[in-house]
């Protein structure tokens, strides 16, 4: 696009922002799938629009004139829209062993959608399940590609995310933000930088799951990891910074009836708890058998094993009570305080869950990448959204935060030319030069059947076990 249509597109944008932050009761500017084909196109706007000379200040326009301006001016900026809308695919386990999760993770990718759409910025989410498993997140994946999508959110499981990254997101360049794949194994993946995270690897989690198990007096644990990226890359991270001694590690198929052979290797006399890193959907299997079998009665929980519903229901909410875990934490801030706002007022109850703030913080990062290169006059693809994925979010520029007053500033600083550092719901978003984050680690604890924050901790701080 030459300079001087970038220059339009980027005036009709601020224009058309502070309108709608002004506006009142105007009318919202129109979703790219409504606007109408006969519009005139960008290309044609300064023919309509540019004046030949500048304005004096006589020339100002009366208020019945610049209402008659303002329509049209509002209508160009959302064509610009119209001939390149924004889509985004959103990957989430609505059935599968995460199948708990994902309608808390889908709530929080719309709430991101909502938000921008109230802040003046219309994209379309199309939501995908995964069903848990590699092959259907892969299956999934290639069909949002081939429907035009920009950007993918997801996978959940690091498993599913590796899958879609190496036979999908990275061969066709469309960018992936992972809201909740915590394996070390996918900082070096090789995704020519199409592979992002708003969730902290596992190699930060596994040490501070280390500490609360030795501050609980434990010298010696089993491990039960499931036999996957996510759990291969937990169950290392963990035994590599335990102070104690690991007596038996122990890995478990996704899918199984019973855990008891397994559980018979991990028992031994000296274990004096088994850390449980898997999902609910074989958590609520082998917990029940190892409380009834008497292999173990006491657990260190995960990520994965933080349940509010599916645990807690199959073993009982009192066999797990005061037992700890830990997570990928949110940072206590204004953002995460609108977020839980906002979700409470569009759903209800917050769950206690993990990672409805990462997906949350994905689906706006992409977006505001996708707005940044429109901006700029750039074609919308993949390839742009990525290389704008680092400075909407990096440390440069003026702070913005979550929900739709932050984001209309965004907009706003975004349409003028200027930098912004995105600090989601989930805290700091700086991608480093492999996509990561470092986000605090939750320490939690069940208390009547519920995960209950104890602690947020960074690598290195001390933690107290103590509310």
């Amino acid at each position: 696009m030459r300079k001087g249509t970038s220059l339009l597109v980027t005036m009709l944008l601020l224009l058309s922002l502070i309108l709608a932050a002004c506006g009142g009761g105007a009318e919202p500017t129109p979703t790219p799938t409504t606007a109408p084909a006969a519009e005139p196109t960008p290309t044609e706007a300064p023919a309509e629009a540019a004046p030949t000379e500048e304005p004096t200040p006589a020339e100002e326009a009366t208020p019945e004139e610049a209402a008659t301006e303002e329509a049209p001016a509002e209508e160009a900026a959302a064509e610009i829209f119209a001939a390149q809308p924004v889509k985004i695919g959103v990957l989430i386990p609505l059935t599968g062993a995460l199948a708990e999760f994902g309608p808390a993770f889908q709530n929080a990718a719309e709430l991101a959608r909502k938000h921008l759409a109230e802040a003046g910025y219309e994209i379309e989410l199309v939501f995908a399940d995964t069903e848990t498993a590699p092959q259907p997140a892969v299956d999934v994946a290639n069909q949002l590609v081939s429907e035009g999508v920009h950007a993918l959110i997801g996978a959940a499981g690091s498993g599913q995310s590796q899958a879609v990254a190496e036979s999908v997101a990275v061969p066709n360049q469309i960018p992936q933000i992972s809201y909740a794949s915590t394996s070390p194994l996918l900082t070096s993946l090789n995704d020519n930088d199409f592979f992002f995270r708003t969730v902290p690897s596992d190699a930060l989690q596994g040490p501070v799951l280390a500490e609360v198990a030795s501050a609980l007096g434990y010298e010696t644990v089993s491990i039960f990891y499931i036999d996957n990226a996510y759990g291969q890359g937990l169950a290392e991270s963990f035994s590599n910074s335990f102070s104690g001694t690991v007596a038996a590690s122990v890995p478990i198929a996704e899918e199984a009836p019973s855990y008891q052979a397994e559980l018979s290797q991990a028992a031994s006399d000296e274990a004096q708890a088994l850390v449980a890193i898997s999902y609910p959907r074989q958590a609520v299997i082998y917990l029940r058998e190892a409380i009834e079998g008497g292999y173990f009665d006491t657990f260190l929980f995960v990520d994965g094993t933080k349940s509010d519903k599916d645990i807690p229901e199959a073993v009982g909410a009192e066999a797990i009570e005061g037992m700890y875990g830990t997570a990928p934490g949110s940072v206590e801030s204004d953002s995460l305080t609108v977020f839980n706002q906002a979700y409470e007022a569009e759903y209800g109850e917050v769950p206690p869950l993990p990672f409805m703030t990462n997906v949350y913080d994905g689906v706006v990062i992409a977006s505001l990448a996708a707005f940044e290169a429109q901006v700029a006059g750039e074609e919308l693809s993949g390839v742009a959204v990525r290389d704008h994925l680092r400075s909407v979010a990096g440390p440069e520029g003026e702070v913005v935060g979550a929900g739709v007053d932050g984001l209309r500033r965004a907009l706003e600083l975004l349409s003028a030319g200027e930098d912004i550092n995105y600090e989601g719901a989930a805290g700091s978003q700086d991608f480093d030069e492999n996509g990561d984050v470092a986000t605090p680690i939750e320490i939690w604890r069940y208390e009547n059947g519920r995960p209950v924050t104890v602690q947020l901790v960074n690598p290195g701080e001390p933690i107290s076990l103590e509310q």
